[in-house]
């Protein structure tokens, strides 16, 4: 490789491990991810087009735009990814070019040998004694007393305190990457799927591969609502079964999931995302109680469902069942869109157009969010390793240096010894400063 080459791919690394590069890309990742939050994500492409051609997104970005630039899924899009490789290898780069060298530099001894050098240093103090030998002891052992590694020599020590703080910003940078690689990982490798499950109903899970994994068995749904009638909590108590769901499955968890409390097992995470009316059960005049499906109808409003149901034993004279709550109460339409009755869930019969109809029952279905993110315990490692590193962080490093000078006699005038100090400190200069003072009074006491 030429001198040219290695000059360009310095300054390049140099350039890409800058700290503004990184605060750079951190705000434009921050600015990506409150996007994500105000666009809705993995949505279908005619949502978008629904939202945004006849509103622009801020003025600018209609529906097309959205898909071209990726924005309905922005957290596994390749521009974002992309981002999180740059960070993740400016983050490698600084710690390979500024934290490594700086620790290195910190685990290696230091051994200055006249006082002209310590007097050089940033804390710098001189004391006269009578015995610089007996002085440098008592200092040693004071040092030692107070946790500092300690490291002798004949009239002079080296001393330090506060090592891990410089293992800080290493851990820092590390857990990041490791939380950045899980977060890729959770996107490329994960898995997410939604499905509505009625009471009594099974949904079976499948592996990569299409086999049969686990079955998932709903056996009660309740919906808790406020005083107005607003929904406010979903319950759902599930069933997960090693097999197919019949009598030769395998119980291996029983457990109760609601908004903001899921289940985890086995690297699947199930919330409680939504609600759904799923099926309607009527009794026509003398007929037995037949149960039909619900379709929801977003035409007539928000979480509202219903069906067309004929009167007439040839197919004519439709009307609509509409509800919005599993209690009721379930309004029928005619068809030309006149409320006909209204039904109250488990109550008496109304006649519609000389038909008996009474609702029996509605069953409500849970909308449970399945995900699996093999990333997850990456992202849990990573910021564990980014807190660790935080706090050691915030420790001192402080190194110490003392050499004993002993005195001259001759001329008619005696020097006495004297014990040079001095130290150095990457945080907080100014309290190891009032430091020193003390801790030599308090080796003069001694």
């Amino acid at each position: 490789m030429s001198d040219s080459t290695t000059r360009t791919l310095s300054r390049l690394a140099a350039w890409m491990s800058d700290l503004r590069v990184a605060i750079g890309l951190l705000l434009v990742i921050a600015i990506a991810s409150g996007v994500g939050t105000a666009i809705p994500q993995k949505e279908t492409e005619g949502l978008y087009h629904q939202l945004y051609d006849q509103q622009p997104w801020l003025g600018v970005l209609n529906g097309d735009a959205v898909l071209a630039l990726e924005l309905d899924h922005i957290y596994s899009s390749g521009w974002f990814l992309g981002l999180l490789a740059w960070l993740a290898l400016a983050l490698v780069l600084c710690s390979w070019r500024r934290q490594w060298p700086a620790l290195q530099a910190a685990l290696r001894w230091i051994d200055y040998r006249s006082p002209r050098q310590l007097s050089k240093l940033s804390v710098a103090e001189t004391r006269s004694c009578s015995d610089a030998g007996a002085s440098l002891d008592q200092l040693e052992q004071l040092l030692r007393g107070q946790g500092w590694q300690v490291r002798r020599q004949e009239l002079r020590l080296a001393a330090r305190r506060g090592l891990p703080g410089r293992v800080g910003p290493l851990l820092v940078h590390a857990g990041l990457v490791v939380l950045m690689l899980g977060a890729a990982w959770g996107v490329l490798g994960g898995q997410r799927a939604e499905q509505f499950l009625a009471p009594g109903r099974t949904l079976e899970l499948m592996d990569s591969r299409g086999r049969s994994e686990l079955t998932l068995a709903l056996d009660a749904f309740a919906v808790e609502r406020d005083p107005a009638g607003r929904p406010e909590q979903f319950r759902s108590d599930l069933r997960i079964l090693e097999g197919s769901g019949d009598g030769d499955a395998t119980l291996l968890r029983q457990a109760r999931i609601s908004v903001n409390h899921p289940l985890r097992f086995r690297g699947v995470t199930f919330y409680q995302a939504d609600w759904a009316l799923a099926a309607i059960s009527v009794q026509l005049g003398r007929s037995p109680v037949l149960q039909l499906p619900l379709q929801a109808f977003p035409q007539l409003g928000e979480q509202v469902w219903g069906l067309v149901l004929p009167t007439r034993p040839d197919g004519s004279a439709p009307v609509l069942l509409s509800l919005s709550s599993e209690a009721g109460p379930v309004q029928i339409y005619g068809a030309d869109g006149g409320l006909l009755a209204t039904a109250a869930v488990n109550g008496e019969a109304v006649a519609v157009q000389d038909l008996p109809i009474r609702v029996a029952a509605v069953l409500p279905a849970s909308g449970i969010l399945l995900k699996r993110d093999p990333g997850v315990p990456l992202v849990y490692a990573g910021f564990a390793i980014a807190l660790i590193g935080g706090g050691l962080s915030l420790l001192a490093t402080r190194q110490l240096w003392a050499i004993a000078e002993r005195g001259e006699a001759g001329s008619g005038s005696e020097r006495p010894d004297r014990l040079h100090v001095a130290g150095l400190c990457n945080r907080n200069l100014t309290s190891f400063a009032a430091e020193l003072p003390r801790l030599l009074s308090g080796l003069q006491q001694g």
